[in-house]
């Protein structure tokens, strides 16, 4: 976001707005005034949202407010919070995402501090040769004290996924050490360490690269130095048997912002194999 266009709605959100929240105003009857306060401006707001402790107007909710975590009022804001132009977050599975979140037998709300959500940041670099290496970031909050933080969780480089395409039990079967090995001291070794493109196949059968710690290590060395960052988007999983994605849209109309961009139906083994992806083995 543009930094005029930010401290735009910062001023704006000085300003004290009351609307009958029972009652949500529709696109057509919004003025721009009021469509900056529509729009989810950050992730904190979408998440207020979602869990219907903030109104569509931004006026926060106590747990005392009639209007506080109402099932009602989430059915008609839910449905603003999708990107309007996009097929995949809309129809049917849009709506039963919806019913299932404001089941009024088990509502589903969202917590900061649950761990299956994450980001992804998209992030230029400069190799030791100078060249620009575009890397994905992933993130996830962590417990600290009282509080949290942000950690690095996995990283995506196609360029060392490449390092290790997906192993093969014929592999397997071909590239390994005999169960003697010992008795001759180890000494066909050479016949692993002298064929490096395949030597990640005397490792264990459940052996899988750690991309973070390659990742730290070639910063450490000084072969990848830190440019920009491109884009950031969220993933969250925290709901049973659903996933969505949530980007911002900066648009001159009134559906933009903090939007779901994507949503799934999922089952657990569907779900951990995302979270595998978004984790590295070291911080499970």
């Amino acid at each position: 976001m543009h930094w005029k266009t930010y401290f735009f709605i910062l001023f704006l959100s000085v300003i004290t707005l009351s609307v009958d929240a029972q009652n949500l105003p529709s696109y057509q009857q919004l003025t721009p005034q009021k469509y900056l306060f529509t729009m989810n401006k950050q992730v904190n707001q979408f998440v207020r949202r979602f869990n219907m402790v903030e109104n569509q107007m931004g006026n926060r909710l106590s747990p005392g407010d009639k209007e506080y975590h109402n099932t009602a009022l989430r059915k008609k804001l839910l449905p603003l919070m999708f990107d309007m132009d996009n097929p995949r977050t809309s129809g049917k599975l849009k709506a039963y995402f919806i019913d299932d979140v404001t089941n009024p037998e088990h509502p589903v709300y969202l917590n900061f501090l649950d761990k299956n959500w994450y980001a992804e940041v998209s992030a230029t670099f400069k190799d030791d040769k100078g060249e620009d290496v575009n890397l994905i970031l992933f993130l996830t909050v962590e417990k600290e004290g009282l509080g949290s933080k942000w950690i690095i969780s996995n990283v995506y480089d196609t360029d060392l996924h490449a390092l290790f395409p997906q192993e093969t039990e014929a592999g397997h079967m071909k590239y390994f050490l005999h169960p003697q090995s010992h008795e001759i001291d180890f000494m066909n070794l050479n016949k692993a360490l002298d064929d490096p493109k395949h030597i990640e196949y005397y490792a264990a059968t459940d052996y899988h690269p750690d991309y973070l710690s390659l990742f730290f290590y070639l910063m450490k060395k000084g072969k990848l130095h830190f440019e920009q960052i491109n884009s950031v988007k969220f993933h969250f999983l925290q709901i049973k048997n659903w996933y969505f994605e949530l980007k911002y849209f900066n648009r001159d109309e009134e559906n933009s912002g903090w939007l779901i961009s994507d949503l799934k139906y999922i089952s657990d083994k569907e779900k951990a194999n995302i979270i595998r992806f978004y984790r590295s083995c070291s911080t499970d």
